[in-house]
């Protein structure tokens, strides 16, 4: 199992027991963090991060063009787009609608799923390629886990956040790749020069260096 595989178990398995947490039960329907979301549907979309790996695994991968992980967050319709974008809409519907099934449900759906990722994962070629839903393009396997992988660490700190419990420390092997991301990507959007001043001279870093 190649070591991006290994890190998705283990962010898969951090989030299960995110989700498992008494105190997302009791805030369900309360907000979160983030506008326009409940706990419950945020929660959810926290898990559709490990719950859509079946299917997209199950799907014929398509004939889109294969294209790296920077080029795919530089076509995604969400990246930039303001809250009530339709696209932003969309997502935040779908957590919502899907938190109707309540904390209980999600949490044995994913458990269920995380017991079954080793051998879904070893499963998978070497070679295997995937369509994003921000399709119709394609992914390397691991290029696809690395995404998920950011979903997963940021939604842990955002539900965590906003219940007022301590944000899941997740090993290196999660954290290192998922801050070189986001750093590429702030790169891209904002300069070097800026990032390396936000990183190293607060005196002289911008108002932002965020990433999306």
């Amino acid at each position: 199992m190649t070591p991006m595989r290994t890190a998705f178990l283990s962010a898969a398995r951090s989030a299960a027991a995110l989700l498992a947490d008494p105190a997302v039960a009791k805030a369900w329907s309360g907000p979160s963090a983030l506008t326009g979301f409940t706990v419950g549907g945020l929660a959810e979309h926290l898990g559709s991060q490990v719950l859509s790996l079946p299917k997209l695994l199950a799907d014929p991968p398509g004939d889109g063009a294969v294209i790296g992980v920077l080029d795919h967050y530089a076509k995604a319709r969400w990246v930039g787009a303001d809250l009530d974008a339709t696209v932003n809409v969309a997502i935040r519907r779908t957590g919502e609608q899907a938190a109707a099934e309540g904390a209980a449900a999600l949490v044995e759906r994913v458990d269920e799923l995380v017991r079954r990722l080793p051998e879904l994962l070893a499963g998978a070629p070497a070679d295997c390629h995937v369509s994003p839903p921000a399709g119709p393009w394609r992914l390397r396997l691991d290029d696809y886990l690395l995404t998920r992988l950011m979903e997963i660490t940021v939604h842990s700190d955002d539900l965590a956040c906003g219940l007022d419990i301590p944000t899941p420390e997740l090993p290196a092997e999660v954290t290192e790749p998922v801050l070189a991301l986001l750093s590429a990507l702030a790169v891209r959007r904002h300069g070097t020069t800026a990032v390396l001043r936000a990183l190293s001279r607060s005196e002289r870093a911008p108002a932002t260096i965020s990433a999306f």
